[in-house]
């Protein structure tokens, strides 16, 4: 694993970054950031775009993402903020410096935990490790800042299975929330994302970075969601449904088959976010990210499939 100082200092920046703006608003730039490597890739230009400003040190989401979540966390436990779950408002508009350094913190160990994540032989390689970096910088912001516990106590007392359920005061987005609506979001957004991506790896062969095309429009709406309009989460939908599409291709019968596993794919994952959100996010005290959640599963679903076919 080879790190040197000038990784330190840009993911330093990048968590501190990502706790002045707001999580969220960081992940909007990230989609931004990724549409803008995306159009590199496509131009004939290489990878380091995308690497290194869109999941790198800049506006990676295990850093400046994950950055803002945890000094999220630490402000709410300082009393410093309401909510420990609101990844939209800027923490600079606290005035306080060391909310942001916590930021600064968490982006330099999301950098460290993901590096170190590539490094686990047959592992690494089989999931998206950006993703997984991020819950678990998150988990950690949780145990050391949050009161809450890992899942969380029910604020009716409810216990079992019914302690998972959603109510009016546990729930992530509640618009999208029921199986049906949530498989239905994930079949056609996945369909989306998995037809640009067959469309443009058959246009462009040698830039298969084009399938992240969905994920950056899917992290860019975010953008509407931060504005208080109630659009979908689907980044996580997105990526799965494009890493599903760059997998199948040329392993099945014809794109159209690509296309149809790809949008299966993104159904999946939808549940398996809407899953993680009733797991340990909806009764937590902090942020635990149920698209980041499925990503890193699924992803590895998806490539272990692959494989065997």
């Amino acid at each position: 694993m080879h790190i040197d100082v000038l990784d330190l200092l840009g993911a330093a920046a990048g968590g501190f970054l990502g706790a002045t703006l707001g999580a969220l608003v960081a992940f909007v730039f990230t989609g931004f950031a990724v549409l803008v490597g995306v159009a590199v890739l496509i131009g004939g230009g290489g990878t380091a775009f995308l690497d290194n400003v869109a999941f790198g040190p800049f506006f990676g989401p295990h850093i400046a993402f994950a950055g803002g979540v945890a000094a999220l966390a630490y402000a709410k436990r300082r009393g410093r903020i309401a909510d420990g779950r609101d990844i939209v408002t800027p923490l600079v508009s606290l005035s306080r410096p060391d909310v942001l350094l916590v930021g600064a913190v968490f982006g330099v160990l999301g950098l460290l935990g993901q590096r170190a994540a590539l490094e686990i032989p047959g592992f690494g390689d089989h999931t998206d490790t950006v993703a997984l970096t991020v819950v678990a910088s998150a988990l950690v912001a949780r145990l050391v800042f949050g009161r809450s516990g890992v899942i969380g106590p029910h604020s009716e007392g409810l216990t079992g299975a019914r302690r998972f359920l959603p109510t009016d005061k546990h729930v992530w987005l509640a618009y999208q929330q029921q199986p049906l609506m949530a498989a239905t979001l994930g079949l056609f957004v996945g369909g989306m994302s998995a037809w640009s991506s067959v469309v443009l790896l058959n246009a462009y062969p040698d830039a298969p970075g084009v399938t992240y095309l969905g994920f950056g429009v899917s992290a860019v709406s975010l953008l509407f969601l931060a504005s208080g309009l109630n659009v979908p989460a689907t980044h996580h939908i997105t990526l799965v449904s494009g890493v599903a599409a760059g997998a199948f291709t040329g392993q099945v019968g014809g794109d159209a088959v690509t296309v149809l596993l790809g949008a299966l794919a993104g159904l999946l994952t939808a549940l398996v976010g809407e899953g993680f959100s009733r797991l340990w996010l909806i009764r937590g005290d902090t942020h635990i990210d149920p698209p980041a959640s499925a990503i890193w599963p699924m992803t590895t679903a998806v490539l272990l499939v692959a494989e065997l076919l």
